[in-house]
């Protein structure tokens, strides 16, 4: 070993690395982290340790250390996407493989290992897990069940992703299945109805009372039937369903009489008809309910009806014309007779009267009437005296005398 300046060795390391040398006594150093180290950024260092003495020329020499990073459990599995969104044609096979969720974990070895686990839920009251499966190795969703787009359109659940680390980290995503439609269902009748089960309600009498108390309770009751083994009427409801189901051989017309009664005392009641069609169309159920008789009658009575109406309008109307023609013509005539008439002047004086109280004051104007032809041009003059004169019982009267005296 050189002495003295030839034996003083310096020592360093590459820069840019989390690590420094500290220098000790006699020419020892040591190698420690200046930083915090993270395997997931760096798992391994290659530091060259370089030594140098102060000799003249200097010599050196240098080493290589190779680092490994061992790795602790500080990173949890992270999925591939933050939800997840699947679709499943309905009618689907039991176990079909629907898609694959994806987890990673930045760990090494065992805390890197990542298992898939369904969490506990539940779609409309049922365990998710009679829905669907997830693999805990690969992720991947299968179906347990075959679905049907007409119960179920969609659902949702969550997947967990869970580490082997000790203690082990975990994460979760939502994924959300959607049920594709399927033209697995023909059109459905809805009206008319094409089959009536047990219990189908034909209709429903509505009866009221408007006593109060006991005496408005009202009860319904089936009293004739043309087939009493096809319906029943509710006591308290008055709904009439049918008891077995309607067959072919069922009469196509039906007439039910049902009876309403009180709970008064004594009781009354009221009841009612009614007629019930077993047709497979609408047209046809018409038909059957004009054919009813009692339809038919009602039918019958209400054209008698307004035939007669009519019938009585248009003869009242016919009778007010004549009526108006006639006086028309009646005044018409009347004026032609007096239009054409050569009568002489006659002079009329309508009477007039005083009052009671014997006052003896009377008007001295008089209304007079004079008729002459009209192709007549003689002049008329009348000129009339008058007096007035008080009886003993005080009863005024009036004495005219005149005079004509006639111009050419």
């Amino acid at each position: 070993m050189d002495t003295r300046e030839n034996g003083k060795v310096q020592c360093f390391i590459t820069e840019n690395i989390p690590f420094i040398l500290k220098a000790s006594t006699n020419n020892f150093y040591s190698l420690v982290t200046d930083s915090e180290l993270d395997r997931e950024r760096s798992s391994e260092f290659n530091i060259t340790v370089t030594c140098s003495d102060e000799g003249v020329p200097s010599l050196s020499s240098s080493v290589t250390l190779t680092l490994q990073i061992s790795d602790v459990n500080d990173n949890a599995p992270v999925f591939e996407r933050s939800s997840y969104e699947a679709y499943i044609v309905e009618n689907n096979t039991p176990g079909l493989s629907v898609f694959t969720v994806k987890a990673r974990d930045a760990d090494w070895n065992q805390n890197a290992r990542v298992s898939y686990i369904l969490e506990d839920s539940s779609v409309n009251g049922v365990p998710v897990s009679s829905y669907v499966s997830v693999s805990a190795d690969s992720g991947v969703i299968h179906a347990v069940r075959s679905f049907d787009y007409e119960q179920i359109k969609d659902f949702h659940f969550r997947v967990k992703a869970q580490d082997g680390g000790s203690p082990p980290l975990t994460s979760n995503v939502t994924v959300k299945i959607l049920i594709q439609d399927q033209n697995d269902n023909p059109p459905q009748v809805l009206y008319p109805v094409q089959t009536a089960d047990v219990g189908y309600l034909v209709t429903k009498v509505v009866a009221v009372d408007v006593d109060s108390g006991q005496n408005a309770w009202l009860s319904y009751k089936l009293q004739k039937a043309t087939d009493r083994a096809l319906f029943e009427v509710g006591l308290q409801n008055g709904e009439i369903r049918t008891i077995r189901q309607v067959t072919d051989k069922d009469a196509v017309k039906q007439r039910l009489t049902v009876i309403v009664e009180d709970n008064g005392q004594p009781s009354r009641s009221a009841t009612v008809v009614v007629n019930v069609a077993v047709a497979d169309s609408f047209p046809e159920v018409l038909s059957e309910f004009t054919d009813f008789p009692h339809d038919k009658e009602y039918n019958d009575n209400l054209t008698f009806y307004l035939v007669l109406a009519l019938a009585v309008v248009s003869f009242l109307f016919i009778t007010c014309l004549v009526v108006i023609i006639s006086v028309k013509i009646y005044r018409w005539r009347q004026s032609r007779v007096l239009y054409q008439s050569n009568l002489p002047v006659i002079p009329y004086y309508p009477p007039r009267y005083s009052d009671t109280l014997g006052t003896g004051t009377l008007q001295h104007v008089y209304n007079y009437e004079v008729c002459r032809t009209t192709d007549s041009r003689k002049k008329v003059t009348l000129i009339f005296l008058t007096g007035i004169y008080v009886n003993s019982v005080g009863f005024n009267y009036l004495n005219l005398t005149g005079a004509i005296h006639k111009e050419q």
